[in-house]
């Protein structure tokens, strides 16, 4: 075995690897050394923000470690293969259904919608799963009840499922047309751990404990689960101290409060270039509506966000032709800003 320690790219390799295996972790550090060098006091105040926040959500971050968890270790999230039977449109309902409420692994998703469609499931159910899916699910949905509140948390919800329905009819209408026809790039196929699910489902066993396959299972999630939430709401924590100290309240509630569509236009065209992670987007959202952020703005910016993110856009870009990627942003934009107006009508009710 080389040690790449020893040759000239040694360093630069390992920079490499430490930088992509820990970006999270290095970026709060530098953020946290950087204020310990030139704000001192700020710095302290951003550690012992972000440490009290985290405790403050512990038993909700508790709970969705183990709901992440026991999704893996029973097989539940195989449930979601048989949403996909029955006619177009009672597909769609359970796609949208399934999507919103799955605790499905995000490392699936991609390579079960293309399962899917390379299986011949119409577009239309798949994008109501497709929709449905980044927005909420139990965990996310138990952490937005800790960070937010519990109406934000079933609000989000009926966005998720609501957008996946809106999504699934309307491309099952310009289907009827002879349209999005193919909509799978050429040479994608039906891989991965996601499509293995769908084309040979595996039973539920919510017995997990009784396995010691199952047991291990649920335990390298939970760790997995935990390290990762940690270090997102971690950054997210530090940046909400830094943005409630630095950003005037008077300057979010001109960009993002009020009572008009503008706000809510806005957070939606900012989730897609500023979302980070749905998790760590709860924090900062909380923050902006601390600040005067409009309810409807925030409803808007973490549905535009979970759909749109750029990450998650590279890889439906990556996965689907360009028809089937712009009707996918279009939906996602549109239906984004439908629910930021709803909720905020129901803030003011």
């Amino acid at each position: 075995m080389t040690d790449t320690t020893l040759s000239p790219n040694g360093p630069r390799t390992l920079l490499r690897s430490l930088w992509r295996d820990h970006r999270v972790c290095l970026t709060t550090a530098t953020i946290l050394l950087l204020l310990a060098v030139f704000d001192p006091l700020q710095a302290v105040e951003s550690a012992r923000f972000a440490g009290a926040s985290l405790l403050h959500t512990a038993p909700y971050l508790l709970l969705s470690i183990g709901i992440a968890a026991g999704a893996g270790a029973t097989g539940a999230d195989n449930l979601v293969a048989r949403a996909f039977t029955g006619a177009p449109l009672l597909m769609i309902g359970l796609g949208a259904l399934a999507g919103g409420l799955s605790p499905f692994c995000s490392c699936g998703v991609i390579p079960l919608i293309a399962a899917l469609l390379a299986m011949g499931v119409p577009l239309s159910a798949v994008m109501a799963f497709w929709l449905a899916s980044p927005i909420m699910d139990p965990s996310m949905f138990v952490l937005t009840t800790g960070v937010l509140d519990l109406e934000f948390a079933i609000a989000k919800t009926f966005a998720a499922i609501g957008l996946g329905l809106v999504g699934g009819f309307v491309v099952h209408l310009l289907a009827q047309g002879g349209g999005l026809s193919n909509p799978l790039r050429e040479g994608v196929g039906n891989g991965g751990c996601g499509g293995a699910r769908v084309r040979a489902p595996k039973p539920v066993v919510w017995r997990f404990w009784t396995e010691p396959e199952r047991r291990a299972t649920f335990a390298k999630t939970a760790i997995s689960t935990t390290l990762f939430l940690a270090k997102w709401l971690l950054l997210a924590f530090t940046l909400e101290s830094l943005m409630l100290a630095w950003i005037p309240a008077e300057t979010v509630t001109a960009a993002l409060g009020g009572e008009g569509l503008l706000p809510i236009a806005t957070a939606t065209l900012v989730g897609v270039p500023a979302y980070l992670n749905g998790y760590a987007a709860l924090p900062l959202v909380g923050g902006l509506i601390e600040q005067g952020m409009a309810p409807g703005a925030g409803m808007a910016f973490l549905v535009a966000g979970g759909v749109t993110s750029i990450p998650a856009a590279m890889a439906v870009w990556a996965l689907a032709r360009p028809p089937v990627f712009a009707l996918y942003i279009a939906l996602s934009l549109t239906g984004a800003f439908a629910a930021g107006l709803l909720f905020q009508l129901w803030s003011l009710a």
